[in-house]
């Protein structure tokens, strides 16, 4: 195998890869990147187990082959090599890098012992803007369970649906004390059939991951595929392959669940809520994570905390409100990232009473992202 490239491609393409490998002692080929050149192309790959990500990077191909060396290593090395072309020739169980002034060799293990990364029948293709994607799962991944006791909750709902002519995607996490779901379009050479599928979270961290490392790139993608076998997943987007198992059973019918008929309803700035929790957070109580919003109909809400030891806190906020008197306790911790979620100034918190969930939407835009959140029950 022998190839030249630039500094940047391939530092680029080892920062997309490398991400998923660790130190594993019983099969130490994972922890490794795989290089190979097939058909005059470039590829580095790495997995898991659980999941695979492959990355086609622009090079020049002297001589094909393939060779598997320590991912983090190569990827540390390479990341601080000058910003010039990197010269690469395995020979025997070593892999010469030429680069400017630097010389290096790092030992590797034959291919031959690397996981085979199954290759995706995609049976069904959905495409859409990656910016939108990115949008949506972001605001709703921190929602799913990290307790794998129901691995359906520790995943993210992805559910395809086509009514009339709009094709709408639709993500959703829950932990069961809170649940996120968003809504986007799909583009229309996407499958028209619908489909539902959960995806592990930490696949959508990592896709997550990926897509913030190419924002600032010359070639940023617009548009992401995603495509479905029977029980796997694989995003496909400016020549980097996402591979990825789905899990295995019925996600829980949420819609039961969303309040639709709400006795208070208030609009808030977003920032000044943000700032009235934090502070009020400073006198929950230890383990509970308790502050209480009180929805006053004289166009007020007081968020207030308290504890025995520390003593506390109230803040009164200018709010447009409607509907009768109204309280609720959550969880500060939960409300927050459900606040940090919502792209806009003004938001809306909707209440039923202190024992049904609390929801909050962007104000304009109830239909593209909603948070719902457990009371606490005193």
């Amino acid at each position: 195998m022998k190839f030249s490239c630039t500094q940047e491609n391939l530092s680029r393409g080892l920062n997309i890869v490398s991400h998923i490998t660790s130190k594993n002692i019983n099969l130490p080929i994972l922890n490794n990147v795989l290089i190979k050149i097939k058909d005059k192309n470039l590829e580095l790959s790495t997995t898991n187990l659980e999941l695979a990500i492959n990355c086609f990077i622009r090079g020049r191909i002297e001589r094909g082959g393939e060779f598997t060396t320590p991912s983090r290593l190569f990827a540390d090395y390479v990341n601080l090599l000058p910003k010039e072309t990197v010269n690469i020739e395995v020979a025997d169980e070593n892999m010469d890098i030429k680069c400017a002034n630097y010389n290096t060799k790092i030992k590797g293990m034959p291919a031959s012992e690397f996981p085979l990364i199954p290759k995706i029948n995609k049976i069904k293709k959905y495409n859409c803007a990656v910016d939108g994607l990115k949008r949506a799962l972001g605001q709703v991944v921190f929602s799913a369970s990290l307790n794998e006791s129901r691995p359906e909750l520790s995943g993210v709902y992805l559910e395809f649906n086509r009514e009339g002519a709009a094709h709408k995607l639709t993500v959703a996490a829950t932990d069961s004390y809170r649940l996120g779901e968003s809504v986007l379009s799909l583009a229309q050479d996407s499958n028209k059939e619908n489909a539902v599928a959960i995806v592990p979270s930490r696949t959508i961290t990592e896709l997550l991951r990926i897509t913030a490392l190419l924002k600032d790139g010359v070639e940023s993608p617009e548009n992401i595929e995603i495509a479905f076998s029977e029980n796997q997943v694989v995003f496909t987007l400016a020549g980097i392959e996402l591979v990825s198992r789905l899990i295995e059973g019925q996600y829980p019918d949420y819609a039961q669940i969303v309040p639709t008929n709400f006795k208070t309803k208030a609009q808030v700035s977003k920032d000044d809520l943000i700032k009235a929790i934090k502070t009020t957070s400073l006198f929950s109580k230890t383990g509970l994570f308790d502050v209480t919003m009180e929805l006053k109909p004289d166009n007020e809400i007081v968020v207030m905390s308290s504890d025995l030891q520390r003593g506390e806190n109230r803040v009164r906020l200018n709010a447009k409100v409607s509907g009768e008197e109204n309280s609720v306790t959550l969880n500060y911790r939960y409300l927050l990232e459900g606040l940090n979620a919502l792209g806009h100034d003004n938001i809306n918190l909707s209440l039923v009473d202190s024992t049904n969930p609390c929801l909050l939407s962007a104000q304009g835009k109830e239909n593209e992202y909603f948070y719902i959140i457990m009371p606490i029950k005193k």
